[in-house]
C-alpha cells in the first residue's frame, strides 16, 4: 500500500510539535510494515524513509495529491473534492459547531466522543528512539512537561501543588520564568526551575531523573504525548480528570484530581508506584506498532468505500467556561 501522509508543517521535529513526531512515526513504522510512505509537507521537510513533496502555498492542496492509494491529512482536509480515498486525524480541540468530516478520526476515545463519535486511534511513539530508563538514577525532582505559555496547561497549577509541599522541587521542561505571552507570569520559586523548549538526550535525562509528572491540565486533553513519555521513564502522572487523562491514568499510572491539595497529598506517596510497571505500560499500549495497526484499518476501510463515521461528527456540547474547574 503506498500512503500519503499531509501536515501543513515541516518535519521531522527535535523539541516541540506533537503531531510532526506522530507522524514521523506512523510514516517510519508503516515502512518497516512493507509499505510505501510518501509526505506532502512545508518546505524544509526531509526524510529517510519516504519521499518527500513540498507544499506549494498558492496551489489547492487537493491538486498537489500524487498518486497514491490513500491520503492520510493531519489538519482540515481540502475543500475542493479528494477523489483518492482519505482519512482525516483531528489532533487538536475545537470548540465550535462545525461538522467534521465523516472519514475524521480522533486521538482517544473522550476526543471522539465529544464529537459524537467511535473512530479513535491513540497516538504511539518509536520507543526506540528514546534512551531506555535507567532504574539506577537517582531522582530527585517532579517536572511539567508542555508549552507553559498556553494557559490551559497550567503551569500556574503545577507550581502551586509543589510549593504546597516541603522541600520538592518542579522542573519545568518548555517553560520560562517570566513569560508575557499569554498573560503574565513571573515565578519567584527557587525550587522551580525553568528548561525552555528542550528534546533529545537533554530531555530524556530530566524525565530519567523525575519522580512524576504534574500535569494538572484546565481543558479536555485531546492524548497528551507528555502523559506517555512520562511514563516510559518510570514517572507517574499526578493530573486532572480531564479529556484522555481518565481513560490513559488507571490507578497504577497515577492519580487524577482538580483539587490541588489532594495532587499536594499524592505527591508525597508517589513512591507507591512501580516505575518499571508505569515504563511497561506506556512502552506496551502506545508504541507506534499499534498505532500503524489501527490506521491501516482506517486506511482499508475507506478504500473499501465505508466511511469512518455513520455521519459527520460534530461537537455535542460547547464548552462554555474557558478553564476547566481548578481549586
Amino acid at each position: 500500500m503506498h500512503i500519503l501522509i499531509v501536515n501543513d508543517s515541516v518535519i521531522p521535529v527535535f523539541r516541540y510539535g506533537g503531531t510532526e513526531r506522530v507522524i514521523w512515526y506512523l510514516g517510519k513504522e508503516l515502512v518497516k510494515m512493507g509499505h510505501k510512505v510518501s509526505y506532502l509537507v512545508r518546505k524544509g521537510s526531509h526524510c529517510d524513509f519516504g519521499q518527500v513533496h513540498i507544499i506549494d502555498p498558492l496551489r489547492p492542496i487537493a491538486h498537489q495529491l500524487p498518486k497514491t492509494d490513500v491520503v492520510h491529512f493531519n489538519n482540515a482536509p481540502p475543500e475542493e473534492a479528494v477523489e483518492i480515498p482519505y482519512i482525516v486525524t483531528m489532533h487538536a480541540n475545537s470548540n465550535d459547531m462545525t461538522e467534521r468530516d465523516r472519514n475524521t478520526v480522533f486521538v482517544s476515545g473522550n476526543h471522539a466522543q465529544r464529537f459524537g463519535s467511535d473512530s479513535f486511534v491513540y497516538n504511539g511513539i518509536d520507543w526506540d528512539d528514546y534512551a531506555r530508563p535507567n532504574w539506577n538514577v537517582r531522582r530527585n525532582h517532579f517536572h511539567f512537561l508542555g508549552n507553559a505559555a498556553w494557559r490551559v496547561k497550567n503551569v500556574k497549577g503545577a507550581i502551586r501543588v509543589i510549593t504546597s509541599v516541603p522541600d520538592e522541587q518542579l522542573f519545568v521542561l518548555g517553560g520560562y520564568r517570566l513569560n508575557i505571552k499569554m498573560g503574565f507570569r513571573l515565578t519567584l520559586s527557587p525550587r522551580v526551575k525553568f528548561y525552555g523548549m528542550v528534546g533529545g538526550e537533554r530531555k530524556y535525562s530530566l524525565l530519567q531523573s523525575s519522580k512524576g509528572l504534574i500535569f494538572p491540565v484546565r481543558w479536555h486533553e485531546p492524548f497528551g504525548l507528555a502523559l506517555i513519555e512520562s511514563l516510559y521513564f518510570g514517572c507517574p502522572v499526578l493530573g486532572t480528570p480531564y479529556g484522555s487523562l481518565p481513560e490513559i491514568i488507571h490507578s497504577d499510572a497515577g492519580f487524577l484530581s482538580c483539587r490541588a491539595d489532594e495532587l499536594a497529598r499524592a505527591l508525597k506517596e508517589t513512591g507507591q508506584y512501580s516505575q518499571k510497571r508505569c515504563h511497561e505500560y506506556a512502552r506496551d499500549c502506545f508504541n507506534s506498532k499499534k498505532m500503524a495497526l489501527a490506521y491501516l484499518e482506517k486506511y482499508a476501510k475507506v478504500m473499501n468505500h465505508q466511511p469512518l463515521n455513520a455521519t459527520p461528527p460534530v461537537l455535542q456540547e460547547r464548552q462554555i467556561q474557558k478553564f476547566l474547574e481548578w481549586k
